[in-house]
């Protein structure tokens, strides 16, 4: 390593250290010496043993392997499931689990609602993030299709009137589901009031009523007789109806109206894996330095908007009087999650005794922690977590023993930073096959700190086809959504973390909507999700927040989950199934529609990660339907075409021959983007394609068909490049 710092064993780039020393550990209590030492013993007490883990995991693969490669003429249910106990991949049904996780914030035990998930080394994005915890029903209502073009009500330069009269009416036929009124309807209310500590509504008929359930209303602002907001109470979630008769919108509507103020984003996950691109020291402490920003309440963006300087920080608390005229406030802000780096990865930001990279999910977890501490000992402008808990998400867990290796990492950290046990609690992403098909172990290794199982479509596909790469012909790749092994897996979190205790505890959460300007499809599609039992599910912007909080609204997720939990059934033998086509015997047609769309993916998310650093970003697709694309859906990109390769379907030649038709397509994609660079003009000098390039005809070999361990190297190789082209640009001008 160049530029680094000697410290204990081990070797620091230099920008981190120096972060770490200046910005990171004082107001902490934590003494640098003591620090370093402690960060140095746990490195090398616990990167043996990770090392073994990932060992293990190799094992099992080629084990694996072997046995499809064997029995894939007679194919055996019975005795394939046998053989997944014998070699450990299906563990021993465990006893009865009831996690005892304690301090934990209400919107994770107890509120159900939205969640996003934001790359944290854009400070922009974070803001935003964070921010999203009330959102304008109006604006995300007008400038959507969730209301329709129809009948003049298109979205056009100025105001459309027919547009803003259809939002209207959708926002009141919502208040009158979520907070309906004894007679009548919002759509006829004349005018808002707070008498008696009620809320007292007159109609345009002068008929005069209140809440059919009057509990919901439990705070407002201004006056009881003239109240600029209302803010009411429903499954748990706020809403809030704003009045001001001097504002355009409001002076328009009968009774004031001006907006519908939803709670969205009860939490957001502030993301340092799968969509960032942090391969060095340099790009770390970036994401570090942010992080620090969230937790100490300082991080802003400065930012042009219409030709003016915009300055974003973080939204304070919410103040409103009760209806009995005590002064409450509601948090601002979306309560913050950090997902840490998993098991897998090393990282050259430091170096070992031995030289060898330290792996980074170690590092992630003791300095994301570090910098929490200033949450925790008031050092900011902001709370994150009343209760006192620093909640970090730990993704790409493969089975109980790396589950409890979590939590006996976590138990270092807080030892090394002085926290009581159990202060850092973990969100187990149930995305690898051996994760979700052992899930109840896995919770029970890690009962007394966990906050959130997650279910994600797209890497636990990408798993589900690597680890039966040997197998055979996999389906379609859109077929797997109906596919019996992701419905079995899918109801399967549910109902296991429900019968180990999370309601009431813990978050089971649920995947992203990847299409952001799709949002009427959203509407119809996603309220799945709470009528599933889960009480988050994840967005893909601030906006769609504000739209899937409305399906909260309709379903009462604690009622559905009471449900649930008197018909659990074990669905393991279903999600076993293996997504096999059992004709493979696509036309040309087919097979090439199904290379197109697959290159056409790869290409247009791996350009910007490897030469741009975006790591997370909308990517149009073949159809220039914008998809928010991160590393996952890479992954499961990447292992079908190989997957495909490796049984025929397809040629290497005819892959080669779609990727490069493909990179044309993705060239003219980013046309007006100033930074990009052509892959089509010259294959061989494009990094980015040659990426593209080994994740596909690598992908078979690949650790679980992850792509990080190209996409890092390709992108340091891109960033080595660069930096040499600088010099030698300023050798040219002298």
């Amino acid at each position: 390593m160049t530029h680094c710092v000697n410290v204990q064993r081990l070797q620091v780039d230099r920008r981190l250290f120096e972060f770490v020393e200046k910005e990171a550990l004082p107001g902490t209590g934590v003494q640098s010496d003591a620090f370093w030492s402690g960060f140095d013993r746990l490195i090398h007490d616990l990167s043996p043993r990770n090392a073994e883990l990932l060992q293990r995991r190799d094992k099992m693969q080629r084990q694996l392997d072997e046995w499809h490669l064997e029995n894939r003429d007679r194919f055996d249910f019975a005795a394939y499931k046998s053989f997944l106990l014998a070699i450990g991949y299906l563990e021993p049904d465990v006893e009865e689990v009831q996690i005892s996780t304690t301090n934990v914030d209400d919107e994770v035990a107890l509120q159900a609602g939205p969640q996003l998930v934001v790359p944290v080394n854009n400070a922009r994005y974070a803001l935003n993030a964070a921010n999203a915890r009330w959102g304008s029903l109006y604006d995300a209502l007008y400038g959507t299709d969730a209301i329709g073009d129809e009948d003049g009500a298109g979205r056009t330069s100025g105001y459309n009137a027919v547009r803003g009269g259809n939002v209207v009416a959708f926002a009141r036929a919502f208040l009158d589901r979520a907070i309906p009124l004894a007679q009548g309807s919002h759509a006829d209310a004349a005018n808002y009031a707070v008498s008696g500590g009620r809320l007292a509504v007159r109609l345009r008929s002068g008929d005069a009523t209140g809440l059919r359930e009057n509990g919901k209303l439990i705070g407002y602002q201004g006056t009881p007789d003239s109240p600029s907001a209302l803010l009411f109470r429903n499954h748990g979630l706020h809403v809030e109806i704003q009045i001001d008769r001097s504002h355009p919108i409001g002076g328009a509507d009968d009774a004031g109206i001006k907006d519908i103020l939803m709670e969205a984003a009860l939490t957001t996950i502030m993301d340092a894996e799968d969509s960032v691109t942090a391969v060095d020291g340099e790009d770390k402490v970036l994401v570090y330095r942010n992080w620090l920003g969230l937790m100490k309440g300082d991080l802003e963006s400065t930012f042009l908007k219409d030709g003016k300087e915009v300055v974003r920080s973080l939204r304070a608390e919410r103040d409103y009087l009760s209806p009995s005229g005590e002064a409450f406030s509601v948090r601002g802000r979306s309560l913050l999650f950090v997902r840490n780096v998993g098991h897998f990865m090393t990282t050259p930001a430091i170096l070992g005794q031995d030289g060898r990279e330290a792996y980074e999910g170690m590092m992630d977890a003791v300095i994301t922690a570090l910098i929490a501490k200033h949450d925790l000992l008031g050092n900011g402008k902001f709370t994150n977590s009343a209760k006192g808990s620093v909640y970090i998400v730990k993704p790409k867990m493969h089975g109980s023993e790396e589950a409890a290796f979590a939590g006996e990492l976590f138990d270092r950290v807080e030892d090394l930073l002085g926290l009581e046990r159990h202060t850092l609690k973990i969100g187990v992403m149930d995305e690898e096959r051996r994760t979700s098909l052992n899930l109840k172990a896995c919770i029970r290794s890690v009962k007394e700190r966990v906050v959130f199982i997650n279910t994600g479509f797209l890497d636990r596909t990408g798993d589900e086809i690597h680890t039966s790469m040997e197998a055979g012909a996999m389906i379609r790749k859109h077929e797997m959504r109906t596919a019996r092994w992701l419905q079995s897996y899918e109801q399967s979190n549910v109902a296991v973390g429900l019968a180990s205790g999370l309601q009431g505890i813990a978050q089971i959460g649920k995947g992203m909507w990847a299409m952001p300007d799709l949002m009427q499809e959203m509407l119809k599609l996603k309220i799945g999700h709470p009528r599933a039992g889960a009480t988050t599910a994840w967005v893909p912007s601030p906006t769609a927040a504000v739209l899937h909080a409305l399906h909260y609204h309709e379903v009462d997720v604690t009622a559905v989950q009471n449900r649930l939990k008197e018909a659990f059934a074990d669905r393991r033998d279903d999600m076993l199934s293996i997504p096999l086509a059992q004709n493979a015997d696509w036309s040309e047609t087919e097979i090439a529609q199904e290379l197109d769309n697959n290159a056409q993916g790869i290409l247009g998310y791996v350009v910007r990660w490897v030469e741009q650093g975006i790591g997370c970003s909308k990517v149009p697709d073949i159809h220039d339907v914008g998809l928010m694309e991160d590393r996952a859906t890479l992954r499961i990109s990447s292992q079908h075409i190989a997957n495909w390769l490796r049984h025929g379907i397809c040629t290497r030649e005819q892959v080669m021959d779609t990727l490069k038709r493909m990179a044309a397509v993705v060239d003219a994609q980013n046309a007006g983007d100033a930074a990009y660079r052509p892959m089509a003009a010259n294959f061989d000098d494009s990094i980015a394609f040659q990426a593209a390039c080994e994740l596909i005809f690598e992908g078979a070999s690949q650790p679980n068909g992850y792509t990080e361990p190209i996409l890092h190297r390709r992108r340091r190789e891109f960033k080595a490049k660069q930096s040499d082209a600088i010099p030698a640009a300023e050798r040219r001008m002298k």
